[in-house]
């Protein structure tokens, strides 16, 4: 799942991206809003953490166009202001849940996986496809009953795949989801994950689920490939 962060104190924005990776989550980062609007227009993000003083673009603005945009991401507002009319204001706007400054990581956490959970209607928790089963909360990974041991990417990458199946996602389009934006490393390290992935999902299986189309990507599904 793909975060993105938007927060001007660099320091603490370091902070919480860091906080969230090691919770096996893929974390972009903004530091002001007209940064975080650009981002948000040209990727999908499964949640937003979103401050309210922003340079650019505040907060606020930012929240609304957001929800013109996309209806159903969750959005975290992380601010100093605390008040109960400012809060309604944001509630009213399109917030999801609010966190004000100061705050424990631990609790920032808890919230963040609260509304990975309730997500928007059409996330479903558990992922399955033919006899492949992800529980997204516990990230934990089974075929057949048999529980298959993942590293934080082959994790992400089969998450992704497995969030459409049949849909055929581009190397460009893995890389922009799954790892994060500032990886500038060769678009060939998708193949080398998709080797991981099949070598403990599909090898040790009779039927084989991730498939490659030539020329264009990857999906997971049943049936022969193209």
């Amino acid at each position: 799942m793909r975060i993105l962060v938007v927060e001007d104190e660099r320091k603490l924005a370091e902070l919480i991206a860091r906080a969230l990776k090691a919770e096996r989550y893929a974390v972009d980062t903004a530091h002001d809003g007209s940064a975080a609007w650009q981002m948000i227009e040209t990727y999908n993000y499964d949640l937003v953490v979103l401050d309210l003083m922003l340079p650019g673009l505040d907060g606020a603005e930012i929240l609304r166009r957001t929800r013109r945009k996309n209806q159903h991401v969750p959005i975290l507002i992380l601010t100093a202001l605390d008040a109960t009319d400012e809060k309604v204001r944001n509630f009213e706007a399109g917030a999801d849940d609010y966190l004000t400054k100061p705050f424990a990581f631990a609790e920032l956490l808890v919230r963040v996986k609260a509304l990975m959970r309730r997500g928007p209607i059409s996330r479903a928790s558990v992922l399955r496809v033919a006899d492949l089963e992800l529980d997204r909360l516990s990230q934990q990974v089974r075929r057949s009953g048999r529980k298959i041991e993942l590293t934080a990417k082959e994790y992400a990458l089969l998450e992704y795949l497995a969030s459409s199946p049949g849909r055929v996602f581009s190397r460009t389009m893995i890389i922009e989801h799954v790892w994060d934006q500032s990886f500038e490393g060769l678009t060939n390290i998708v193949d080398v994950y998709v080797r991981h992935l099949r070598g403990k999902v599909d090898d040790p299986f009779p039927t084989k689920l991730i498939r490659t189309v030539r020329g264009a990507g990857y999906y997971i599904g049943e049936g022969s490939e193209p």
